[in-house]
This record gives structure tokens, sequence and C-alpha cells, in this order.
């Protein structure tokens, strides 16, 4: 039994490793800010000891794990390193970690979470398992021989694992605070692969992930013919979504997803190209994929009035693109309307216009100011910028919740990656 503890424990995959260590039956704590955060409910549940930044008791004998979101001049790092305490990075920890077991990965600059979410949904059910999901949500078992995880490729981070199988679900410029251009990142991603010992399941559909050195351990997987692990005949019936799957030109039958948009279909494939290689029972891996309810913060619905209110991630052009396109297949002919805050000044700055024109295909949209996070608190541009972008763009004011008591019967989406949710709170609250 170890002793852990935990700088910026509140963090989604900070939160989620904490749960596996707990759960693994070692004692942890953590400390982070004092507001209230999506990802500490299941640390509450645990009944994990939270204590704000500065007034954790500590141990010569714990191990201190600190998130990569804060810089060693942070003051509780600060602390443990003047106490002779050795503190660990999250990515160094959870490498060493995960040797002891056959790790999946799954990585990718959009629908990371979601598909190890469904992963670990589709593959725990006869196997045990460990699992650490970019929602904030761990599990640890004793007697798992499996490890999925959610695998970030910022600051490179994910070339600290070895994985034995990893997922790439798509290649994007993102991050523009660390990566130089689509370059920069793809080649992050060709050094992920070569450190992946066994096989890569790719999104064959992505022009990027197509540009990466392949061999024959690489399995791809999307809509097109040219894919391994293919899906056709999409249909969308009683909130569910429908396909055939297809490995090389064997049929696979009939699966559905209780999820909407294409994107979610392409993540349904990449688990099932995972349980091939794994040789699972497909028919478990079936059932599994049509009970599967998603993750936190990923297109999570709730009711106000007669509209539909969606909770989502959301924080890239290319990630409200496919919210919008979700929301659209399963409420088509519903008015949409988007409620949205950029997440740091770099990302809003360098992919400003692309922002814009993915904004664009709302109805209506709400921008809030822009968000900060711990590792950038000030930029050269402020949300009006991106307003002057959008004709239809307003900005959220002390009256917003009266401003979206004007809509009936429409799907109003809340998105970003920042605290966007105290937004929602005002609305579901009048």
């Amino acid at each position: 039994m170890g002793s852990y503890h935990f700088i910026g424990i509140k963090g989604s995959g900070m939160s989620a490793l904490a749960q596996v260590l707990y759960d693994l039956n070692h004692i942890v704590q953590g400390e982070d800010v004092d507001s209230f955060l999506f990802t500490q409910v299941n640390l509450d549940t645990r009944n994990i000891p939270l204590y704000a930044f500065g007034m954790a008791p500590l141990s010569p004998t714990m191990t201190v794990i600190a998130s990569n979101a804060f810089e060693d001049t942070h003051p509780s790092i600060v602390t443990c390193q003047q106490l002779g305490i050795p503190v660990i990075r999250y990515h160094d920890f959870l490498g060493e970690l995960l040797k002891t077991y056959t790790s999946i990965a799954v990585t990718g600059s959009h629908g990371k979470t979601t598909t190890t979410g469904m992963l670990v949904h589709a593959l725990s059910a006869d196997h045990p398992t460990c699992s650490l999901v970019g929602d904030g949500t761990g599990t640890g078992h004793p007697d798992a021989a499996q490890f999925i995880f959610e695998s970030c490729e910022y600051k490179r981070h994910f070339l600290s694992y070895q994985p034995d199988i990893a997922i790439i679900t798509n290649i994007d410029f993102d991050h523009p605070d660390y990566f130089a251009d689509i370059d920069d990142v793809r080649n992050a991603f060709e050094q992920m692969t070569v450190l992946t010992t066994k096989h890569i399941v790719a999104c064959g559909d992505d022009p990027q992930v197509r540009l990466l050195p392949t061999n024959t351990n690489t399995l791809f997987y999307g809509f097109g013919s040219d894919n391994t692990v293919r899906a056709s005949d999409l249909t969308v019936e009683n909130n569910a979504t429908f396909f055939n799957g297809f490995f090389n030109d064997t049929e696979l039958g009939r699966f559905s997803i209780p999820l909407s948009g294409k994107h979610s279909v392409l993540n349904a494939l990449a688990t099932i190209g995972v349980a091939l290689l794994l040789d699972r029972d497909l028919e478990i891996v079936r059932k599994q994929l049509a009970t599967f309810s998603g993750v936190q913060r990923r297109f999570t619905e709730k009711r106000w009035g007669n509209n539909v209110v969606i909770d989502d991630y959301a924080h890239h052009p290319s990630e409200i693109r496919a919210t919008f396109e979700a929301a659209r297949s399963k409420y088509p002919g519903k008015r949409v309307v988007g409620i949205f805050q950029p997440h740091t000044f770099t990302r809003l700055e360098k992919l400003m216009d692309d922002f814009a024109d993915s904004l664009k295909e709302a109805d209506d949209i709400f921008l809030c100011p822009i968000f900060g996070s711990a590792r950038e608190a000030s930029g050269n541009i402020s949300i009006d910028d991106l307003r002057n972008r959008i004709p239809n763009a307003q900005l959220v004011s002390d009256n917003f919740a009266s401003d979206l008591n004007k809509y009936s019967d429409s799907i109003l989406i809340f998105m970003g990656a920042g605290d966007i949710q105290k937004y929602q709170e005002l609305l579901l609250q009048r």
C-alpha cells in the first residue's frame, strides 16, 4: 500500500488517476482550488480528502504527483521541494504505472474522452479493467490485466507512454501555445506511433492520419472503402444511431449506439477495431455499445421548459462543427442556439477565423468572456474580436437567462472547456 498526494487533484486526468490508485487500495489525498469542479464528484464519492492549496498535511513517506497545469514555481510544489519530498509529474507517474499492464491508449486531437469511455464500457464487461477517462472518471481493479487510458498530445506528454495498442482518432492543429503548426502536431503523433509496441488503430478518413508512416500493424477504420473496419447504411431511430459494420469483406452485422453524429460512429468503429485485435466476443461488444450512455460534459442533455439544453466540452472549431452536426442529426428542423466560451487566448487568436466559421453554423450565438486557464491568464485579444466576425453573435449579458427566455422548442448548446457550467446553471435555476 502506497501513500499519494496530488497537487491539482481536480484536473480531469489527475482526478481519474487518484481514483485508480484509491481503488487499488492505496492511501490518496490531494489539494486544489476551493471552488467546486465537476471532476471532483467521483473523488467525493470515494471520500478522498481534498484540501485547499497549501493546507494539506504532508509526509516524507508520500509520493507527490503534480498536475502538468502548474510550473515548478507553484507554491505547493516548492513546499514539497523544501521538505525534501520528491515530486513526479502526472505523465511520468502514469507512464511507469502502465508498464505492469497490457495498455490501450486513446489519443487524437478530438474525441479522445468519448472514445476512451466507450472502449472501457465495451471491453470491461467480461474482463477486469483499470481505466482513466478524461472526464475525470477513473477505475482501478486489483485483478486487472489491461489498462485503458486517455493519452494527451499536449507538450508531447504522450511520449512518456509505451502502449501495446494506440487509437488515433484524428490529427488537427490545436494547442497553439505549444505546437507551431499542423506539421509539428503530426510529427508528435509520428513519435508516438514509434513507441506503440503492437498495434495502431487509426481513423483512415482523416487526411493527416493518412500521412503518418504505417506498417502491417496499422488497422484503419472509417466510412471510406479503403478502411479495414468500416461502417455503412447509417440511420437514426429512437434517439440512437444504427450502422452496418464490416471487417475487410466480412459483414459484422448491425450495430447501434445511443449517440448522435458521424463522429460517434467513428468512435464505435475504433472500439470494434480494438476488440477484433484482442479477439473479444463481438456479441458482448455489440451489446455494450448499444448501452453506452456517454461521458461527462460530452453532449449531456437536460430539459429547460420545452427546450433541450446540451452541455458539451467542444472548445475547438472541429469539435464545434461535430457538436452542431450531432444536434441537427438528432433534432432535425429544430432551432440551434450556441452559447460558447473560448478556452485560452492563444487558441482563439490562432484559430479566430475558423472559430467564426464554425459558430456561424448555429442559428444564434451567444459568446462568453474568454476563459484563460491555469497556464494562460491573459492575452492580446478579447471576445469582441470574435463577435465582430459573426453577424448573429451576441455577448452574454447580466440578463443572460432572460435573453434565452424567448426560445421555445429549441436546442441550446453550451460549449467550452472552462467554467461555462456557471452560465448553464444561471439558466437552469431560472
